[in-house]
């Protein structure tokens, strides 16, 4: 009979680890479903400052605040390098042919 009692115990604890195991699993997979819903607030944030941006840029460019002004002029000095940019491009295409 004590092969039969050390078999139970042997089942139980089998039976333990595993709903323990489970219910481990469902944490993790709920805190990783929360990581997830994180992810998307943040990204939600992140799209709408750039928006804001973009619209104050678009608005006030060509006089920002005092605040803005250093991130404005770079914008504008990134825009114009890149008609200069673009430009020698469709020199070198013109020349191509």
């Amino acid at each position: 009979m004590e092969i039969l009692g050390n078999l139970e115990k042997i089942g139980e604890t089998l039976s333990e680890k595993g709903k323990e195991a489970v219910d481990k699993a469902k944490v993790l997979a709920e805190i990783a479903s929360l990581k997830g819903q994180v992810n998307t607030c943040e990204e939600v944030i992140r799209q709408n400052y750039l928006e804001i941006g973009r619209t104050y840029y678009e608005a006030c460019h060509e006089s920002p605040d005092a605040l803005f002004e250093k991130q404005c002029r770079a914008i504008d000095n990134a825009r114009n390098g890149i008609s200069e940019l673009q430009a020698k491009i469709e020199e070198l295409k013109e020349k191509k042919n």
